[in-house]
């Protein structure tokens, strides 16, 4: 079957499924009863939506239609019901520019489509239907709970904004308004999902951002034909350039100053209602292997940082497979003493070193997830008694050795180094391959791995942009900002993703010149 087949197939099962569609096309009555009788046929068999019947100013008939729990029900009966209900008002004609003199309320729209009711409603507003009048009068009254904002949990923080993204996506739009509080920074507003109707911002800085970029990411998300999206991975997945990769091809964050700092650089946030984690495009490996703290403290503890985390990247996917190839074919490279040792902690394990480190890192691996999905109070607690006293037990056991369990252990630290959840997710999942390889090959298979590794992260792309810029293809201007962090006062040219807009984020000369003693 075609894919323009399936595509007609599976719009025919979502028409037949959502049968209301037809009638929410249509355009509003004069009748107020056939209008209400449509939105009753719409929410049939829906307890939390309200119909409230009512006598306008005295002499027309009217009803309100709203959400109970999405709608402000206090301002709705204070500052639309009380008005409208008063006896003091006998006008003969009711129109738009009268509701906004008699209704203290800021947001205040007239629509004369079904369907655009039905958004309104289903959005928390409030919808008002007159008899004699094709138009309905949207109240901007909105209202649920929602939680507070808090420090991101997902992302540790050191020094800096400790504000998290939340669920409302109206308050995290605002929360990157508050930092960039430029005319420049557009929004693009779009609605996924044929059932949940997911309100989608686009956001990006007009003059940073390239223009062919934006529209790029825009026709991305417009062509996703779904039931639903319920977070952001729903999308990631349908707009990223190579979905058979391990590696994320847009950052996931919920921190409002790395997202505002991506704007900055010329990048596009996508945000989505109904979640804490907003999307960065493009991205590069690098990027992922970045720290907002590398920015917050000074240069040289950001650099020195950095090349720890790069120096442990390499550990954590390595490691175990290194043991292994040196073990197993490469016994000379290793200093006597240190073979004797092995030899000696080795001497009851039944298996070979292949299969003795494929049990202890799915071990290990199993025990880090249980942490992950056990509850906070507990989790962390069974996972660190459990890695300890498994691995106490497996060595007396002697199922494994002492060595390895500490080759094991160093390995899932140097994983934790890793800033992004899903690049060490990604590591942890290369970590095997290899160490097969490793284990069939020795140091010949390791290396056919980390080039077929390396091959694959040449190809990668996202949104166009090399996923190994500015190193291949080499760009000698941004490698101050990937291999070390120079001081800000040295960063007078922001990187390169994919922006055709100014390239220059500061005035020359910025390098502090403090007045000497002798010449004040």
């Amino acid at each position: 079957m075609s894919i323009f087949r399936r595509n007609r197939k599976w719009l025919d099962q979502s028409r037949q499924q959502n049968i209301p569609q037809k009638q929410a096309k249509e355009g509003l009555s004069f009748d107020l009863n056939s209008n209400v009788q449509t939105l009753q046929s719409i929410y049939r068999d829906c307890s939390d939506v309200v119909f409230h019947h009512f006598n306008m100013m005295g002499n027309t008939r009217a009803v309100l239609v709203y959400i109970d729990g999405l709608t402000n029900i206090e301002e709705v009966n204070q500052h639309v019901l009380a008005p409208l209900i008063s006896e003091n008002h006998h006008e003969q004609v009711i129109s738009i520019d009268t509701m906004r003199e008699k209704i203290p309320v800021s947001q205040i729209v007239e629509v004369d489509k079904v369907i655009e009711a039905v958004e309104a409603i289903a959005n928390g507003n409030p919808v008002l239907l007159m008899d004699g009048q094709r138009q309905a009068i949207i109240f901007g009254l909105g209202k649920w709970e929602q939680r507070n904002i808090e420090e991101p949990t997902a992302e540790s923080v050191i020094r800096g904004s400790r504000e998290g993204f939340i669920e409302s996506l109206r308050v995290n739009t605002s929360l990157l308004r508050r930092r960039i509080k430029s005319p420049a920074l557009k929004m693009k507003s779009l609605g996924i999902g044929h059932y949940t109707r997911t309100e989608v911002a686009i956001a990006y800085i007009e003059g940073l951002a390239n223009p062919d970029l934006v529209e790029e990411v825009t026709q991305r998300v417009q062509r996703i034909e779904i039931d639903g999206v319920l977070e952001t991975g729903y999308i990631e997945e349908m707009i990223e350039d190579n979905p058979y990769s391990p590696f994320p091809q847009l950052l996931a964050t919920e921190r409002p100053d790395v997202a505002a700092a991506s704007l900055l650089e010329g990048r596009v946030v996508i945000l989505v209602d109904g979640t804490s984690f907003v999307l960065v495009a493009p991205i590069t490996f690098f990027v992922l292997l970045q720290a907002p703290e590398d920015y917050y403290g000074r240069y040289m503890i950001g650099s020195s940082i950095r090349w720890l985390r790069f120096l442990f990247l390499v550990i954590a996917l390595l490691g175990p497979s290194a043991y292994v190839a040196v073990l197993s074919y490469h016994q000379e490279m290793i200093p006597t003493t240190l073979l004797l040792t092995i030899a000696q902690s080795r001497e009851r394990i039944p298996f070979p070193a292949l299969i003795e480190a494929l049990i202890l890192e799915i071990t290990f691996e199993a025990l880090r997830e249980a942490g992950v999905r056990l509850p906070k109070q507990v989790g962390a607690a069974i996972s660190i008694v459990g890695a300890l006293v498994i691995g106490q037990a497996a060595t007396a056991a002697g199922l494994a050795s002492s060595p390895l369990v500490m080759v094991v252990a160093i390995t899932g630290i140097a994983s934790f180094l890793l800033p992004r959840y899903t690049t060490g997710i990604a590591i942890r999942m290369l970590r095997f391959p290899i160490m097969i390889l490793s284990g069939i090959l020795g140091l010949l298979g390791m290396m056919l791995g980390v080039i077929a590794l390396v091959i694959h992260l040449c190809t990668l792309r996202s949104f166009g942009v090399p996923y190994l810029s500015p190193i291949a293809p080499l760009k000698t201007r941004e490698l101050k900002d990937v291999l070390y962090r120079a001081p800000w006062w040295k960063m007078d040219t922001r990187p390169d993703p994919a922006n055709k807009g100014s390239i220059f984020r500061q005035s020359p000369g910025q390098k502090p010149n403090p007045i000497k003693g002798d010449e004040q």
